[in-house]
């Protein structure tokens, strides 16, 4: 079965062609970016083939997605023959409100919420909701599955969701704690215990989703219980641009002293702050090394500030599950940067961590224990593929129609 998984954003679209084998493949993937603006970028990276990079107008996500099938099609960029050997699609949705525990098959009734959600996420719902219509106006007789980044958490109990504010503005408007990285918080969490040969339901695990957006998560027998980031993704530890956890108070007198906009307050917390308004150099951690090589005193304190986070999220969650078995380390930063793993799990010798230094060093985008054979708590890297969590579930609940 050929999956196309999709993540729509508001000017862009990345997707990934699989075949979902006992060992699936990706046939394909690639980027269309600058969607509406003078001058797009459609990258195709074809398996076994020569990419193709087109740089023309694309004025709306439906000539993105033309772009896209087309070339899945092509002769000589193509990995299909026909577009009817694609058999579904399944599309990244960011938030599903408490309406989704679980990825569903999208019909009328799941595009109706993922629209009443994006009053919560309007920076990403409705580019969801135009790569649904799109895909069913192109392919209309493809079944569509939608897997929600916010429906592992939805076992977050209320005690851990709710904010410490009028409970009507919970009633009526939807205002608590929701997470976000689910899929990948889950994924990363089985994939680990199964290396391991441990049953997920006897474990408390903690897991770092360390990237541009990062995110930890504390799992309980295989679900949920609480989770870094809010109502919004730019809760929890500092991030890329995000500024993570922030006194309200600050905010409100930047914003009276800069006589901000709510859209300015919201570029200021999502767009100008964490490691790169600490650093004034990148939000990007390879650039942050080179500058702390240098001698960059800014760019070290914004990856002291950034790991520091960090542990005080394992900390606390060890409180909340009550001891930890395991602790995971994803996403680009988690996946990669030896020094953030070493400088997060420096310190954590009390709980039970016994790090192993020369393996975590050697240790870059796989999957491997970075924590000595007798230490208590394992510590372990491990490579997220959300793509291929959303081309399982969609596969999965094609079957179950069949």
């Amino acid at each position: 079965m050929n999956i196309l998984v999709l993540n729509c954003g508001s000017s862009s679209i990345k997707y990934q062609l699989l075949d979902m084998k006992a060992q699936p493949v990706i046939l394909a993937k690639g980027l269309v970016e600058k969607i509406g603006l003078p001058m797009g970028i459609f990258t195709h990276k074809p398996e076994g083939k020569e990419k193709l990079i087109i740089e023309q107008p694309i004025p709306d996500h439906v000539d993105g997605m033309d772009l896209i099938l087309k070339a899945l099609i092509d002769k000589k960029y193509g990995v299909i023959d026909s577009l009817n050997e694609i058999n579904a699609v399944g599309h990244r949705i960011a938030h599903g409100g408490e309406y989704f525990s679980h990825s569903v098959l999208i019909d009328e009734d799941v595009k109706a919420k993922i629209k009443a959600c994006s009053e919560i996420a309007p920076l990403h719902n409705p580019a969801h909701l135009k790569g649904i219509t799109t895909m069913e106006r192109l392919l209309p007789s493809v079944p569509q599955a939608a897997v929600f980044d916010t429906s592992f958490h939805q076992t977050l109990p209320p005690k851990a969701f709710i904010y410490g504010i009028p409970y009507e503005y919970y009633e009526k408007y939807g205002v608590r704690k929701y997470g976000f990285h689910g899929t990948s918080h889950k994924f990363v969490a089985e994939k680990a215990c199964q290396i391991l040969g441990w049953n997920i339901a006897e474990k408390k695990i903690i897991t770092c989703h360390l990237g541009n957006g990062a995110s930890i998560t504390a799992i309980d027998k295989g679900k949920s219980v609480d989770t870094s980031m809010g109502f919004t993704p730019v809760a929890g530890v500092i991030m890329g641009t995000r500024c993570g956890d922030l006194d309200i108070g600050a905010l409100l007198y930047i914003c009276d002293k800069k006589q901000f906009t709510s859209l300015e307050a919201v570029r200021l917390t999502n767009k100008e702050s964490g490691v790169y308004g600490i650093s004034g150099v990148s939000s990007d951690f390879r650039e942050l090394d080179a500058a702390v090589a240098e001698g960059n005193q800014r760019a070290q304190l914004a990856i002291e500030v950034f790991c520091y986070d960090v542990k005080k999220y394992i900390g606390s969650y060890a409180a909340v599950l009550n001891g930890v078995d395991l602790i995971v380390f994803t996403g680009g930063i988690g996946e990669n940067n030896s020094i953030v793993r070493e400088m997060v799990c420096n310190g954590l010798e009390y709980l039970g961590v016994d790090f192993d230094s020369n393996i975590n060093q050697q240790a870059r985008g796989v999957d491997r224990t970075l924590s000595k054979a007798d230490s208590k708590v394992r510590v372990m890297t491990i490579t997220t593929d959300e793509e291929l969590v959303i081309a399982t579930d969609t596969m999965e609940l094609v079957k179950s129609i069949k």
